[in-house]
């Protein structure tokens, strides 16, 4: 379905929703993505497949195997991509010659996101060079920033009954799926998360209340 999409750009742009491929923050290989034109926010496109497996669509049942959920990501997962590729020069440079890549051209599409600029405070030190802002990566602000993602998967009175520490490690588990695998380790140790073990209990298994969902499998990062 999303290559479909893909084909012709323009013309699903007219319809305020666009299936783009964008890299994959976490493995830096392509991915699909949806983004709304009309509410400028970006999704990821998951697919869910099963050998029997029915739906209904409107009024008749339609035996498919594949069911994708479109679920709010936010962008800068995959603006963090960018940048940790641009700090490697070691300087600070405009926001449209850090978002570049020949592979995945639609990446200029984050860019256009309205929020963005208001919170790349969180991963970038900032600087206006020409009556330009610049930006460069910090390594201090972004484990900060992944620091309360992690404790915001979670509410307080949860953590009366189990250890901190296992919401901890399964929240760690879930961000690391949008973040590359270097810094998914050095926010194991800012976090001060145990080296993985054959010893260590498993993920909690009750429900687990996602900012206000209460849910086994759907999260938003």
């Amino acid at each position: 379905v999303a290559s479909e999409y893909l084909e012709d750009v323009s013309k699903k742009a007219k319809s305020g929703l666009m299936f783009v491929k964008l890299v994959n923050p976490c493995s830096g290989e392509g991915a699909i993505y949806l983004f709304t034109i009309c509410l400028q926010q970006l999704f990821e496109v998951k697919v869910f497949k099963e050998k029997h497996h029915s739906c209904f669509i409107n009024q008749s049942v339609q035996s498919r195997g594949l069911v994708h959920f479109a679920t709010p990501v936010d962008p800068l997962f995959l603006l963090l991509h960018y940048l940790m590729k641009a700090d490697k020069k070691g300087k600070f440079q405009p926001l449209d010659q850090v978002v570049v890549d020949n592979v995945f051209p639609n990446c200029i599409l984050l860019l256009k996101l309205p929020e963005l600029e208001k919170v790349l405070h969180h991963v970038t030190e900032e600087k206006e060079i020409d009556n330009k802002k610049h930006y460069k990566y910090s390594e201090k602000k972004t484990l900060k920033w992944l620091e309360e993602k992690s404790t915001s998967f979670f509410s307080g009175d949860q953590v009366s009954t189990d250890k901190e520490e296992d919401y901890i490690l399964y929240a760690h588990g879930l961000i690391s799926d949008y973040i590359p695998k270097e810094l998914s380790n050095d926010l194991s140790k800012y976090l001060k998360l145990p080296e993985p073990s054959a010893s260590l209990p498993n993920p909690p298994s009750k429900k687990i209340r996602f900012r206000g969902c209460s849910c086994r499998e759907t999260h938003t990062v």
